[in-house]
C-alpha cells in the first residue's frame, strides 16, 4: 500500500468501475476539491446535489519527518449528482487528512491500495444507483467490513475532518 495521495487512482478507478457496475449510458465526471464541506445549501439540493459519507483504511507519511502510519478511520466525503437531461452525471471527493503525531504540523493526504479505493467506490456507485437512478440498494455491506482490527484509538486531535466536526468517531 502506497503512502502518497495518488488522485489518478481514484479517477481511474471510478471509471473502470462505472462501465462494469452502471448500465446506463450517462458519462460521469470524477472531480476533486479539497474544501468541500458535510452540508449541502437549499440551491445546492434542487440542483439534485447528494452527500455520501464513507470511511477507509489507508497510509500516511509526514511530509516534515517521514514518518509513517496507517489508519482505519480515514474520512471521505463524495458530493454527486446526475443532470438527467443532460446524461450527465458529476463526482466531487474530498480525502481527509491526519496529521504526524511526532510534528503535529500540517494534515497529510493518505495514500490507499487498489483494494481499498475498490471497495469504497462500489458502496459510493451503489448510492448512485439508488439515488440517481432508483434501483435498489443492494447489500454489500459484506464486500466493505474490515478484518483489520483496531488496536490503537482514534485521535481527534490529529483528525482534519474531527477537527471540522464531520468524523464521528471517540476518542
Amino acid at each position: 500500500m502506497d503512502t502518497e495521495w495518488t488522485p489518478t487512482l481514484w479517477s481511474d478507478t471510478f471509471n473502470r468501475m462505472l462501465h462494469e457496475e452502471l448500465d446506463y449510458n450517462d458519462s460521469w465526471g470524477f472531480k476533486f476539491n479539497y474544501s468541500l464541506q458535510n452540508n449541502l445549501s437549499n440551491e445546492e439540493r434542487r440542483r439534485g446535489w447528494k452527500i455520501y459519507c464513507n470511511y477507509a483504511y489507508g497510509k500516511f507519511r509526514c511530509g516534515t519527518c517521514s514518518k509513517t502510519w496507517p489508519s482505519a478511520r480515514i474520512t471521505l466525503l463524495f458530493h454527486y449528482r446526475l443532470r438527467s437531461g443532460a446524461a450527465r452525471g458529476t463526482v466531487i471527493m474530498r480525502p481527509f487528512g491526519q496529521a504526524c503525531r511526532r510534528c503535529n504540523g500540517d494534515f497529510e493526504l493518505p495514500g490507499f491500495s487498489t483494494a481499498e479505493v475498490e471497495k469504497v467506490l462500489l458502496k459510493l456507485i451503489g448510492k448512485i444507483k439508488k439515488n440517481c437512478y432508483g434501483e435498489e440498494e443492494e447489500d454489500n455491506s459484506y464486500c466493505c467490513s474490515s478484518e483489520k482490527v483496531w488496536t490503537k484509538p482514534h485521535e481527534s486531535s490529529l483528525c482534519e475532518a474531527c477537527r471540522q466536526g464531520i468524523c464521528c468517531e471517540e476518542d
